[in-house]
Parts: C-alpha cells; structure tokens; sequence
C-alpha cells in the first residue's frame, strides 16, 4: 500500500513542476514524509510561494541542491508532537561584511565589478572578521561572484569555532553539480554551503572602472565625480547607480536569502559597499537620502537577528573584542555556552 502511495505521489510531482518563462526551476522546498510503520521515506517537492512581485523577476538564481551532493539539510513535516514547538516563532541570525581590502582599493582605483583580489592587508581584515563573529551559528553563506567578497567568506570561517568548512556550491549545469559532489553524510554535516551570485556584486562603474579616483576628479571636477559616487539615482557613464544595484541586491534577498533566515538558518552575507548598503536600507528602513550618506568599513562585520518577520540590528563592532559589542539573544547566548561545552 505505501509502495502505492509513493508511486502515485511522485507520479503528481512529475506533472507538477512549473517553470519560469526564462527556463529557471522556482524554488523548491523538500520534505521528507514517513509511511506506515516500515518507514518508507521519498521526498516531496514543491515551489514555495513568492511573497512579492519584483521588477527583477527573470533573475535566474539556482539554489544550493538537497540531493544526495548537497549540504544543505531538507526540512521535514512536523509530527504531531511537535507542531506545537515549531508554531513558536524562528529566530535567526544574519551577519553582512563587507570585503577586506582589494588590490585596486589600495591603489586608489575604480573596481566595481573588475575582479580583483585581497591585499594581505585585506586577508588580515578578513581573518580579524571571522575573529568577531566565532561565536555566532552560521548555517549558509551567501557571496557575489567576485573573488575579494569570497576570500573574505572563506578567510573569516577559518576563525569559527564550530570548524565547519565552507563548500561554494557549483550549480551552474548538471555536470558542475555531480563533479562537486559530496558522497558523505558525515562530511556534508560539517560543511556550509556557500552560495555565489552576480545579483551581490559591487555596482558596475563603467566608464570609471579601473581609473585613479584622484585623477578622475581632476578630469570631471570633484562635484560631478561626488554625485556619481554618492547620489542614489544618478549613474556614471554607462554604469549602475545605488538605486539600480539596489533593485537586484534587494530582490535577491528577499527573493532567495530573507525565506532562509525565516525559517531559522542563520546566514552570513560577504559581500560589497554598496550592495550591502541597499541591503541595510531594505533592513533599516532608510530612505533614499539616509543610504548615501551610509559608510561600511572593510572587514567589518555588522549583526543582525531575524525575529517575527523583523530585523532587529544587534551591533556593529568597531572594538578589539568580541565582548561588549554584540547584543546576544538568550540563543545566540546558549549557542555560545553550547560552544565552550564542547572545546573544554
């Protein structure tokens, strides 16, 4: 009789998988359902529901697989003894750094979406990142497609006491995605899937990537080389303004990362100055006006906690030490006594 269920379920999942008009899968949520009393597991699929309309729709984002490869556990139904704990309100954490210093930042150059990587003092800024944030859960990260925004990623887990190692997720076809597979469930429990996506780059410059920032307002003239850099809608010649990388920085995170923090992961985003700055005005509800004005220090890391459909910011060290600089919740507290627990 399972065996039955089971075929005719799968049977309506194969004729129910919509696509998008662009050919992108929406996203899917697995579960794992028990039958009967000989345990007979299948998973089901199903696309979760969009809680907004972007004007960035045909972004094709592929998330990080549930198969056998991936790392990142599937979520299942709840019994019925503990529906009542998993109606209680999720809480999350949700980190943002900015890069360490890159090659073209120390010398004073236009980068936007050049790839350029870290100096060592940028590796330094990174490792003293993942320093602050030893004692925090990291479940998923997130990076954009550039190489300072990753070392940064990769740089700071080195520092997390919890020593679990961050794997970049290589969805971009069927064969990237079997080649990079893990065939160990022990070692996909100690791994964190990093997820990379064009969608956090830095906003393109155009014309100005790769020009001396002092030379290119001794061309332009200081206030014109100003309102490129530090107006919200104005872009320079044949680039992105603040206002544009917004549209697809923020999209994507509500689209693919806000749905993960509400469902309990916590989720560290490394990434750029003025993706995370859209970000941060998603989060704090800034206007227009309040965003430029926003500076982000590199290697920084800022907290926040996911509550109720709520971002609530918990600090932002600019201190020495962990200690004193982070408002932990009694979770994020718990987890860190969890932590000395376990390395006594």
């Amino acid at each position: 009789m399972a065996s039955l269920v089971v075929q005719q379920a799968m049977g309506a999942l194969q004729t129910s998988g919509p696509s998008s008009s662009f050919g992108c899968r929406q996203d899917i949520l697995s579960v794992s359902v028990k039958l009967g009393l000989n345990d007979c597991k299948f998973s089901l699929g199903y696309p979760m529901s969009n809680r907004f309309t972007s004007s960035q729709k045909h972004y094709c984002v592929i998330q990080a697989s549930t198969s056998q490869a991936s790392v990142v556990d599937t979520m299942s139904l709840p019994s019925n003894r503990t529906s009542e704990k998993l109606k209680k309100p999720n809480e999350a954490a949700l980190i943002l750094i900015r890069h360490g210093e890159s090659m073209w930042n120390e010398k004073n150059l236009f980068t936007g979406c050049v790839d350029v990587a870290l100096t060592k003092k940028g590796i330094e800024e990174a490792i003293e990142a993942g320093k602050r944030i030893s004692n925090i859960p990291i479940d998923m990260i997130y990076t954009s497609a550039l190489i300072r925004a990753q070392m940064t990623a990769m740089l700071a887990m080195t520092q997390h006491r919890r020593k679990k190692v961050p794997i970049i997720m290589h969805n971009e076809n069927e064969q990237a995605n079997l080649w990079s597979g893990i065939y160990s469930e022990e070692t996909r429990k100690q791994s964190i899937p990093v997820i990379t996506t064009w969608q956090l780059n830095e906003r393109m410059y155009g014309e100005l990537q790769g020009l001396n920032k002092q030379e290119t307002a001794e061309r332009y003239g200081k206030e014109k080389v100003h309102e490129w850099r530090r107006s919200y809608d104005i872009p320079p010649p044949n680039g992105e303004s603040l206002e544009m990388c917004a549209e697809r920085a923020v999209a994507y995170f509500m689209e693919n990362i806000e749905p993960q923090l509400q469902s309990g992961k916590h989720v560290m985003i490394a990434a750029h100055g003025n993706s995370l700055r859209s970000i941060i005005m998603y989060l704090d509800k800034l206007t227009s006006q309040e965003v430029i004005s926003l500076e982000l220090s590199t290697g920084i890391p800022l907290l926040y906690i996911c509550k109720e459909g709520r971002f609530m910011r918990r600090g932002s060290p600019v201190g020495t030490t962990e200690a004193g600089v982070y408002a932990y919740t009694r979770r994020l507290a718990a987890y860190r006594q969890k932590l000395d627990d376990m390395l006594q």
